[in-house]
């Protein structure tokens, strides 16, 4: 699995929202330098095994033939034509996975992938993600969100609650569950019966912030990043408790009733076709869904226990990741070139080739995140490895993320481990001098163990 990462930069200033927003869906279609590209919103990442089969034939069929997942446990095609918007619109309806054109790119809500699998956590999220998506869907006021505009819902394992969301949810012990808005350090308590509405509530008090104030912004932490603006009366308050962010590891997982999940990163979060028919497969196999992860992997829960074995074997022979020490665990990398017209390096190929040349390291490495130019698309949150492109080589640093511990280089090797607490600015790495594509492999691994 990749590692937990920031759907958006980081920082509190507002951007300019005279601008359209840009977020592509599947009827507004991107354009790039290998053709258009089409991002399907899958609330909490949930996906019939019927719909992976519907967005495989449409990644052959219209598309460049393969599929690759997001930060917010999307999809994405790429390498359309420009004007199939209408055609591939009228698959993803039959399929269930565009059920309102008018609210299909505010769809944006991650939950905790292993929710109800594993016997963690202390909730079941895929009930509050179906009634999120459908109280979203119903509402009018919910068109004037913004592509970016983010909900989390976290079953208490703390994963999800660490992805900087707009509105978080954090399931509870007691059944009951914290609301939290955008980087404040302190939560509200409500009622789990009460928890979507709640979180509903504090979306559209966010709009009426932007219209009594006049303040242009696409997320709650650009409008109010004290997390003092924005209050729901009435409810009771607590601050914030440590969260472990805990993510799925690669692997099988043992569910509490002799079922096993098997959870599979995917290089770079892409797959051929053929490599999602097969994840629809096993997920037959199964429980009949398989849940796309914000660390571009899946999961594909319910395998009785003779059938895990088997398709563990099948899935990791056909390019999935299964080994948790693997040097592809918690590896990622933007588009780079031919992809896209900013970057400064064919990344995801120098990316592969230095991860072929480190070894499995018997510990969980640091995820570590390849970059074609300075905006980092798709980096992670938390403590990560910075390798940034610079045109005649890459800068490899760590950055520490929202802890408050200084910046550190990649020789500082002895680091404590943190747990996800509450998230502040992230902090600048330290500069490093560039290395050659050649040396940044060796540059990499050394970071990497700095865990």
């Amino acid at each position: 699995m990749s590692p937990s990462t920031d759907p958006a930069a980081q920082g509190s200033g507002g951007p300019d929202r005279a601008r359209e927003d840009a977020c592509p869906g599947t009827l507004r279609l991107h354009t790039a330098d290998d053709g258009a590209l089409a991002r399907v919103r899958l609330p909490g990442g949930l996906l019939t095994v019927d719909q992976v089969r519907v967005l495989a034939d449409a990644a052959e069929g219209l598309g460049d033939g393969s599929l690759e997942t997001t930060s917010r446990g999307n999809v994405q095609l790429r390498g359309l034509p420009d004007d199939c918007g209408s055609q591939l619109g009228a698959r993803l309806r039959a399929a269930g996975l565009l059920p309102s054109d008018r609210h299909e790119r505010i769809r944006n809500i991650v939950a905790s992938p292993l929710a109800g699998v594993d016997g963690n956590g202390h909730a079941d999220t895929t009930t509050w993600v179906r009634a999120l998506d459908a109280a979203l869907c119903a509402a009018d006021w919910t068109t004037g969100l913004s592509g970016r505009f983010l909900f989390a819902l976290d079953d208490g394992r703390g994963d999800v609650a660490g992805l900087d969301a707009d509105v978080t949810l954090i399931a509870t012990p007691d059944g009951a569950a914290l609301l939290r808005l955008g980087r404040a350090t302190r939560a509200f308590e409500v009622p789990a019966a009460e928890a979507v509405p709640a979180a509903l509530l504090a979306a559209e008090r966010f709009l009426a912030l932007l219209r009594s104030t006049g303040t242009r912004a696409w997320r709650i932490r650009e409008a109010d990043p004290d997390g003092t603006l924005l209050t729901l009366p009435g409810l009771p308050v607590r601050t914030l408790p440590a969260l472990p962010g805990t993510l799925p590891q690669a692997g099988p997982v043992a569910g509490p009733c002799g079922r096993y999940a098997l959870c599979a990163g995917l290089p770079f979060g892409r797959a051929t076709a053929a490599g999602w028919r097969l994840l629809a497969d096993a997920a037959e196999a199964g429980a009949g869904s398989l849940r796309v992860t914000p660390w571009r992997g899946v999961v594909i829960p319910g395998l009785p226990p003779d059938a895990a074995g088997p398709w563990a074997r099948r899935i990791a022979a056909a390019g999935p990741g299964l080994d948790p020490h693997s040097p592809w665990e918690g590896a990622m990398a933007c588009t780079g070139t031919p992809g896209c017209a900013r970057s400064l390096a064919d990344v995801r190929a120098d990316a592969a080739r230095a991860l072929a040349a480190d070894g499995p390291a018997g510990q969980r490495l640091l995820p570590v995140h390849w970059s074609g130019c300075a905006r980092r698309c798709g980096h992670p949150a938390g403590e990560w490895v910075d390798v940034l492109a610079t045109g005649d080589g890459y800068q490899v640093s760590v950055r520490p993320g929202p802890p408050q511990d200084p910046p550190r280089s990649v020789e500082q090797q002895s680091v404590e481990q943190r747990p996800v607490e509450q998230p502040a600015v992230e902090q600048p790495a330290v500069e490093q001098p560039a290395v050659t594509t050649q040396e940044m492999a060796e540059a990499v691994a050394r970071a990497r163990r700095t865990k």
